[in-house]
């Protein structure tokens, strides 16, 4: 007689909540950290091309090479550092747990941070430690690097700058927890292109630092591209674990042409840096509303009533990240993407309205 499901699925995964994504059809889009600007028309018009001549019966190559050399050349990657590239970072965090899970393994982040953190932890069956941020969202360095020497974490998690904080953590405090770590830490840059802060031309400083980056924040979402930069004493075993041809042929053709348009990805991340001051601004001008500084493409604030003003940005047609009830830190915390001028002026007029109901 065949089981129940409760009979085979770890207790673990049956606890979890699966990632929600939800609909934003008809919405002002501002829950997701997305760059909110489509690429030029001309350029458009090319990827189109190369689609059209892509050899989609064919397996992609499956080292990426040219690919990792525009990504070199894009990311000013130093000399003699090896690069991994993932589905995302998503999938690079999973390889790199995957790789390191051993039993009795544990692997340290801070809370609250990016969630695939813990979630993938859990996946893979490796213990978590989460160290608490302080109130303010600053790194408590003495509590991580106590966290360090009691677990002997073989992997270490930090997001910099922070999600869904958005601030960026004391580098010196980063480089003692890098020094203090057995294993690998793994510096997550996510949302380097709005804070332009790096720990990539450190990599030759520190053998056992790997940094992680993605091309989803700075307006190829779609294409689901990740990247790892580091030694290749780890990276050559981190590699053994990635599935063949994971990066498919139309992101290796079009995000290899994309980079050759750099420029225009730093001309929009200028613009959504500038706009994310403004909206700063605009937020310091609603009634009870806090926000915290942001080094990201997003900001988080917070608000008394947050469910209620959630669920009125909602029906006035704004989508943003409930966070309230995700961590005790971020209670009465909503989190709002730097969108585009009018994006951003539809959101302050929803939140100044749902506010003054």
């Amino acid at each position: 007689m065949p089981k129940k499901p409760e009979d085979i699925i770890r207790d673990e995964i049956r606890a979890l909540t699966a990632y929600h994504v939800p609909d934003s059809t008809g919405m002002v889009k501002l829950d997701a950290m997305e760059n909110p600007y489509r690429l030029p028309a001309d350029l458009q018009a090319g990827l189109a091309r190369l689609v059209e001549t892509a050899a989609l019966n064919r397996y992609p190559d499956p080292g990426a090479v040219r690919l990792k050399k525009s990504l070199r050349e894009a990311m000013e990657v130093p000399a003699g550092i090896e690069l991994l590239l993932g589905n995302g970072s998503d999938e690079i965090i999973q390889m790199l747990v995957t790789a390191v899970a051993r039993p009795g393994a544990a692997i340290l982040g801070v809370d609250p941070s990016f969630v695939m953190f813990r979630m993938i932890a859990t996946f893979c069956g490796v213990r978590y430690i989460g160290v608490p941020l302080k109130a303010d969202f600053s790194l408590d360095a003495g509590r991580v690097l106590a966290a360090i020497s009691e677990h002997q974490p073989a992997l270490v998690f930090i997001a910099y700058p922070n999600n869904p904080s958005g601030n960026l953590f004391d580098p010196g405090a980063i480089a003692r927890i890098i020094e203090a770590t057995p294993g690998m830490v793994v510096v997550d840059e996510a949302y380097h292109a709005f804070a332009r802060a790096t720990f990539l031309p450190r990599l030759a400083d520190y053998p056992n630092l790997l940094v992680m980056r993605t091309l989803s924040k700075s307006g190829l979402a779609g294409l689901r591209l990740g990247m790892l930069a580091g030694s290749g004493a780890w990276l050559d075993h981190v590699d053994k674990v990635r599935l063949p041809y994971n990066i498919n042929v139309l992101t290796q053709l079009l995000a290899e042409e994309v980079l050759r348009h750099g420029s225009l990805l730093a001309q929009q991340a200028a613009r959504i840096r500038a706009e994310r001051t403004r909206l700063f601004d605009g937020l310091a001008r609603i009634p009870g509303v806090m926000s915290f500084p942001s080094d990201a493409n997003f900001i988080l604030f917070k608000i008394d009533a947050a469910e209620r003003v959630f669920i009125g940005l909602k029906q006035r047609g704004v989508l943003i990240k409930n966070l309230h009830g995700s961590h005790p830190l971020l209670a009465d915390c909503l989190r709002v993407t730097v969108g585009t001028q009018d994006e951003n002026d539809r959101f302050l007029e929803a939140l100044f309205e749902t506010v003054n109901v």
